[in-house]
């Protein structure tokens, strides 16, 4: 994981990841057994998923967002943990993802992927959402154009593949794909100055080591640059695309 979470500000502002999460449940086909929400965030899907009749437990890499869990649904089992190196005692049935993937480097992407399938059992599925090839490019693209303006490199944090860049590196590990999909998810942001705070929760980092003063200039030039693009209907729309897989060991 490349980022840390502000587990709060997350729950209270970007309550639409794992809302949005519920509809990738519908992917697993197998019923009950032991499962994995893998980068489980705030545990709101670990607790779908025990809802739903397995024996699941949630692993973040991010302490503050297992604390936040822990609290929040102090009934199940949350770890602190690293997608690409978890032992479970017992191999699950499921493991499951969403909105997490895309935050592991291109270069762990392997052994994450070899990792997961280490854990499940024959015939166990691995059902997940992440970012696909074109996620928010229209931010993207204006953050690295009003970077280049200041003679700075503007750092992509998240890896967003195609359907085929992903496909063959599951098959690689291991997994027949035996679906996948790569769909626009347009997505709206809560209040006036939704783009400023999207690009505060996920993209902070690319800032760093900027005064403050400058990250606001750069915010408020963004935010009249996207403007035509994403404001619509008084209300701030991400570009999203999403690739939603399912494979099975």
């Amino acid at each position: 994981m490349n980022i840390s979470w502000n587990s709060e500000g997350y729950k209270e502002g970007f309550s639409f990841v794992p809302a949005y999460g519920q509809d990738v449940l519908s992917l697993i086909r197998k019923k009950g057994g032991r499962a994995l929400d893998l980068g489980c965030g705030n545990g709101a899907l670990t607790a779908k998923l025990s809802e739903m009749g397995f024996d699941v437990m949630g692993l973040d890499a991010s302490d503050n967002m297992i604390a936040l869990a822990r609290k929040d649904y102090p009934e199940l089992e949350f770890l602190s943990g690293d997608a690409c190196t978890f032992s479970l005692d017992e191999k699950a049935d499921l493991v499951f993802s969403n909105s997490v993937l895309h935050w592991i480097d291109p270069e762990n992407q392997d052994a994450m992927l070899s990792n997961v399938y280490a854990n499940l059992r024959d015939g166990g599925e691995f059902v997940f959402e992440m970012g696909g090839k074109g996620c928010a490019e229209a931010v993207h693209s204006a953050l690295e154009c009003l970077f280049a303006r200041r003679n700075r490199k503007y750092r992509r944090l998240q890896y967003f593949p195609s359907i085929g860049e992903y496909s063959s590196r599951l098959e690689k590990a291991g997994f027949k794909v035996d679906y996948a999909i790569l769909f626009d998810r347009p997505t709206a942001q809560k209040g006036d100055d939704g783009l400023a705070s999207w690009i505060r929760m996920f993209n902070l980092p690319a800032f760093d080591g900027m005064e403050e003063e400058e990250k606001e200039e750069i915010l408020k030039e963004a935010e009249s640059l996207l403007r035509p693009k994403l404001f619509r209907d008084n209300r701030w729309i991400i570009d999203y695309v999403r690739l939603r897989c399912r494979a099975v060991k």
